[in-house]
């Protein structure tokens, strides 16, 4: 306090706050309305914060989806004094992505993947490097058995792996991590041609980095700046290895977590699920991903978990071009983000879309129905490229799961008191630390 006090009994520094103020105060309230550009409605923002002070930076996600009941499903917000174009809604959110790819392809430099990256690799790329980094791994992952029977092989002799680890507790509590262990050597088969023991030091080693990458790229970050002249090179190569390492082992690995919690808190839809695997998979064999076909309410159930957990809410888009999008100018390398939570949790598309609810993919005759508001992978031309793997991954592990245990509380939690309201924020929304109780199945 005597330092604040210290500081404001000096003129001239007193002079130079209120200068930055009024500066800010300008910026905001006639640079923002009397611009050139026909941005989007939004919030008025305060001097140097913006808008942050509406934003639950533990979920970001909710808090667009609050504002754009207010200023409609296009809207802009102030992070500080960078613009940012946020897009709401399954409608808003497919035309952008879809009929303006172009438009829309790049994404903004974000200092935390600068930093860690050097704007090489997959994710946050652009331009020419962008497109055949991925035309390059998307060729290399498909020779690798991406989508194919042979890679389907090979989640299986995984599964065996993990229902043994799982056994080995004895029906005893465990952590719901304990699960990444099979998704995570899955990736390190394709890109490295062999797994890891579940207590290899180094497997732990790399588990335990990926894990703080993950908490990383959550946080606020730092910034460097680096060019390579060629396209291949090996900063590139490492980078677009570590972006499929963190896609391939993050985002199957937690939405495992996820469905193995949401059995447990509706013990009722296990049953069915278990079967309905009883009436399709016979005796001694593991479901392939073509039973799915055979499996609508299993299907359904998986569906309607990557719905319900709004795994990766958003990752940022910026404009490549100066764009004009539904009577809004939008200046070129202005930050965009299309809200993936707002698409999986639209109320005009889902019939009760903040509740864990199968019947969203089923009609009345129990068959598997498509929606085109199914977009946890996104869509258009940074739709995720390993979604073929991802499905084939979850469909296995998960059926061969409750093909062999039934998960339940440890002792002494009710179903009720399983935690699904708050995740964990990372870059992606993680289920809160909480355990289960394998009880194998006769």
């Amino acid at each position: 306090m005597s330092f604040l006090i210290s500081l404001l009994s000096d003129p001239a520094l007193v002079c130079l706050l209120c200068a930055a103020v009024l500066l800010a105060v300008v910026y905001f309230s006639t640079g923002y309305k009397n611009s050139a550009f026909k941005l989007p409605p939004g919030p008025t923002p305060l001097p140097i914060i913006g808008n942050l002070h509406l934003v639950d930076l533990r979920r970001q996600d909710k808090s667009l989806m609050k504002l754009a009941e207010k200023y409609g499903p296009i809207f802009t917000l102030h992070f500080g004094f960078q613009k940012v174009v946020v897009l709401t809604g399954y409608e808003v959110v497919r035309e952008a992505l879809v009929n303006y790819t172009e438009e829309f392809v790049d994404r903004p430099s974000i200092p935390i993947f600068d930093q860690i990256q050097n704007k090489n690799g997959l994710f946050f790329s652009i331009g020419e490097l962008w497109r055949t980094t991925r035309r390059f791994t998307v060729s290399s992952m498909r020779n690798l058995g991406m989508g194919k029977q042979m890679i389907e092989g090979r989640i299986f002799e995984e599964l065996h792996f993990l229902i043994e680890m799982i056994k080995s507790f004895k029906g005893e509590p465990f952590s719901l991590p304990s699960f990444n262990c099979a998704p995570i050597n899955v990736t390190f088969i394709m890109l490295f041609g062999d797994r890891f023991d579940y207590k290899d030091p180094t497997f732990l080693t790399l588990l335990r980095l990926i894990d703080e990458i993950m908490i990383l790229l959550g946080s606020p970050n730092l910034n460097e700046k680096h060019k390579k002249d060629s396209l291949f090179h090996d900063d590139n190569l490492m980078a677009s290895i570590l972006d499929l390492v963190m896609a391939g082992t993050e985002t199957i690995a937690t939405t495992l977590q996820w469905s193995i919690l949401l059995m447990m808190k509706y013990p009722e839809i296990q049953k069915k699920v278990q079967e309905e695997i009883g009436r399709t998979v016979k005796a001694g064999s593991w479901a392939t991903y073509e039973d799915r076909r055979r499996m609508p309410y299993t299907n359904a159930v998986l569906h309607e978990v990557q719905r319900f957990i709004t795994l990766l809410p958003h990752v940022p888009r910026c404009t490549a071009v100066d764009t004009h999008f539904r009577g809004y100018f939008l200046p070129k390398g202005i930050i965009v983000i299309p809200s993936l939570t707002s698409v999986l949790l639209d109320k005009t598309q889902w019939e009760t879309p903040h509740q864990f609810n199968p019947n969203h993919f089923l009609d009345a005759e129990g068959n598997f129905v498509k929606k085109g508001a199914f977009l946890p992978f996104s869509t258009g031309r940074r739709n995720c490229i390993g979604e073929s793997l991802a499905k084939m991954e979850l469909f296995v592990f998960f059926v061969g799961l409750l093909q062999t245990f039934t998960f339940r509380p440890q002792p002494g939690v009710s179903e009720s008191d399983l935690d699904l309201t708050v995740p964990q924020t990372t870059f992606t929304l993680r289920p809160q630390p909480q355990a289960t109780c394998a009880v194998l199945r006769e």
